[in-house]
Formats: structure tokens, C-alpha cells, sequence
């Protein structure tokens, strides 16, 4: 989303400066062009040749540089996509809400037109402190995005908020900026993963998913603006920032949590791989090899039904849009078909796994999504955070079309 836009990247002054050097490498490496601004007392924490040469550009370090273009900052903030302050200090923040432009990146930022964010960082008590707080509300209601810092032992040796987000943080709240706010005030529920049924205290029942669609749609939604609860089995991938996430195991556990969050909610997607059967009995203790039978070296597991959740969804659902998935091997588009109709779903995005390039732990998918009405949309190979977003778009176009067909 950030591929080709024009950042700016404030520095300030203080001891957090040198995750900027991180943020700014996650930022070229989105393909995005950044121009970074640097205080005076910046330059005393980070040398202006690493922004230099990790960003490609001149690196802006005060109004009337030997060399530079005296309206340097004016050009700058013109052609800016975004603004991104990280860290910012108590008197950068205090220079901003109040309009003192005395230096390059202050008088820069009066010149913006774009959006705007900042990431606080200072001392605990500095943080806390009501003039502070008084400025940042004076922020927040110009429309300036404010990144709110994590807490944890200081610099400084006290312990409390004041620590800049880590990079990662900062860059994907960064690239929220970019994304269409179309999903503002809808709340989305997500599964993913698999679910795992214990056959003993050792071994267990389970798939092959990876989380990685889940993961994706529950991203993109959140991203889009939605309050999203993504509801996950046991996966090995860092959840997306801004959800709440609710960890299950089992296809029980998964049922339960999803029943009881549905009723608010205005989307439910079910991505999650749940295991269809679970040992009848799982034994206390772990299965031994003198445990099999010695007739044929087999061991014969006895198992049930788990509860079928995206049909039982699918019967409570009250003027909800339920979309499934169905990984297949074979017949996908009779098996999905199949699906929308016994489970009651509004939509299902239909894939064939076992592919390297497609289904379970591969980074792309290639899905067609079918429609309760009889429509379809074959999407071409993409990247699974490509794929999440087509889907949205899907939704939310079969939505705005149910709203004004009633």
C-alpha cells in the first residue's frame, strides 16, 4: 500500500531515535520514498549519513544548510503522501500544537497537507505530564494521528509509559493510513488455523492450516477500519495489531467462542480448517506400541462428530453476512455449492489445497468466491493479503447490494 509514496520521517531528539533507523528500512523496503527530516538534537543520538544512505535521499537537518534549496520544506510537504514523527519528543509535540515553526521539521510540518502521525517518546513523568497531555488533545483534534507509546522500563532507568512502539508497530499503523476506512463501525469475526483433538497427553487429531488466510482477512479487515475478534487455533505467525484475539484448541472451544461473540457482529467469516472428528475417548496416558495390535501392528481409534460451527452459525444468524471457506481437493465448485446451501452461508470462497503455489502453507491462494444468488468470481493467483482484500471487497459489495434490495 505504501509502494512509491512520498514519506516524511521526523526525528527528534532522544535515546529511541535509533529504532527510526529500523522503521525508515521497513518503509524502503515497501517501496516507499522517504524523506527524512532530522532535529538538531537528532543529530546527537544518530549520524545523518546512516538516514542518508539507508534512505537514498537527502536527509533534511535545518532550514539553511550550506547547499540546500531554501524552500526545501515547503517542496517536501507538498509532495508528502504521509507525515511520520517517530519518536517525538515533548517539544516537538508542544511546537506543533501550538504553531511554532522554528526549526526545519516543525516549520515542515506546518507546511503538510497530508496525514499525519506521531509517535510519542519520552520520560514517564515528562508523558504524563498535563501540558503534555493538554497538547496531544490539541493534536488529536487537529486530525493528527497519535500513536499512543508502550510502557515498560525507560532509558532513564523509571518504568512506565513512554517507550516508542516498536518499528513493526509504528510501519503497519503506517500503512493503515493508506487503506480505505470503508469497514469503519462494522464488527468482524474471523477464525483461523486449525483445531487439535487430543487422542492422549502426547499426540492429537489436526490439519494441515497455517492461520496465514485467517490471518489475512482478520488484517485487512481491521486495517479497512473494523473492530475486528479474531478467533484462532493453535498457529505459529504473530497475530495482526489492533485485533482482539481469543486463542481456542479445540473444535469445541472454537464453537463456544464463536456463539458467544456472533450476536453483535455485522460479518462473520470462518476461515479456520476445524477438525471434523475427535477421539471418543482420548486416553489419560500416552499410547504405547504394546498398546497396538499385535496381529497387524495396528491401533484402532475410535471417533465422533464434532460440531459442524459454520452450520450451527449459519441456523443463528439474524441479518448477518456469513461467508465460509471450503478447501478441497476435488470437485470444488459442486462441493462449495453444496455448502452455501446446507450451511446457510451468504458467501464461500472456494480454494483447492494441496498445491504448492495454493491452500494451506503457502503465502498465495487462488480462490473463486461464490455467492448465495448464483454468482461467482474467479480471482487470479495472488498473494493471501491480496486475496483477503478481494474477498472484503466482495462482502462489502454484496452488502451495499442486500441494503438496497430491501
Amino acid at each position: 500500500m505504501i509502494k512509491d509514496k512520498n514519506i516524511i520521517l521526523g526525528v527528534c531528539g532522544g535515546i529511541a531515535a535509533y529504532k527510526s533507523v529500523e522503521l525508515l528500512r521497513l518503509m524502503k523496503k515497501a517501496g516507499a520514498d522517504v524523506k527524512v527530516v532530522m532535529t538538531s538534537s537528532a543529530l546527537e543520538f544518530v549520524g545523518e549519513l546512516t538516514f542518508k544512505v539507508l534512505s537514498e535521499n537527502h536527509v533534511c537537518t535545518g532550514l539553511f544548510n550550506s547547499g540546500d534549496s531554501s524552500v526545501r520544506h515547503i517542496e517536501w510537504a507538498s509532495r508528502a503522501d504521509a507525515a511520520l514523527i517517530a519518536p517525538a519528543t515533548a517539544n516537538m509535540i508542544g511546537k506543533m500544537a501550538r504553531g511554532i515553526a522554528d526549526d526545519a521539521l516543525s516549520t515542515m510540518m506546518m507546511a503538510v497537507k497530508a496525514p499525519v502521525m506521531i509517535c510519542p517518546s519520552m520520560n514517564t513523568y515528562m508523558y504524563e505530564n498535563r501540558a503534555l497531555q493538554r497538547n496531544l488533545d490539541i493534536l488529536e483534534q487537529d486530525g493528527v494521528i497519535i500513536l499512543e507509546p508502550g510502557s515498560g522500563e525507560l532509558a532513564c532507568k523509571t518504568s512506565g509509559a513512554g517507550r516508542l512502539p516498536e518499528p513493526e508497530l509504528i510501519f503497519d499503523r503506517l500503512v493503515k493510513l493508506f487503506h480505505p476506512c470503508d469497514m469503519k463501525g462494522k464488527k468482524v469475526i474471523v477464525t483461523a488455523g486449525p483445531t487439535r483433538e487430543a487422542m492422549d497427553p502426547v499426540r492429537y487429531i489436526s490439519n494441515h492450516s497455517s492461520g496465514k488466510m485467517g490471518y489475512a482477512v482478520a488484517e485487512a479487515a481491521e486495517k479497512r477500519g473494523a473492530m475486528v475478534t479474531l478467533i484462532t487455533g493453535p498457529v505459529s505467525i504473530a497475530p495482526p495489531f489492533g485485533v482482539e484475539l481469543i486463542k481456542v484448541t479445540t473444535a469445541h472451544e472454537m464453537a463456544n467462542a464463536v456463539l458467544s461473540s456472533m450476536d453483535d457482529a455485522d460479518i462473520i467469516i470462518k476461515v479456520a480448517a476445524v477438525a471434523d472428528y475427535r477421539p471418543l475417548a482420548p486416553r489419560e496416558n500416552k499410547i504405547k506400541k504394546d498398546q497396538m495390535d499385535s496381529r497387524n501392528n495396528s491401533l484402532t481409534l475410535d471417533l465422533v462428530e464434532n460440531p459442524d460451527i459454520l452450520k450451527m452459525v449459519g441456523e443463528r444468524k439474524r441479518n448477518q453476512f456469513l461467508a465460509g471457506f471450503a478447501a478441497e481437493t476435488e470437485n470444488l465448485i459442486a462441493n462449495a455449492l453444496a455448502k452455501i446451501k446446507k450451511k446457510n452461508l451468504d458467501m464461500i470462497a472456494a480454494n483447492i489445497v494441496g498445491r504448492e503455489d495454493s491452500g494451506f502453507e503457502a503465502d498465495t491462494n487462488k480462490i473463486t468466491l461464490l455467492s448465495k444468488d448464483g454468482s461467482s468470481k474467479e480471482l487470479p493467483l495472488l498473494s493471501k493479503q491480496q486475496a483477503a482484500h478481494e474477498l472484503l471487497d466482495h462482502i462489502l459489495g454484496k452488502i451495499k447490494h442486500q441494503v438496497l434490495a430491501r
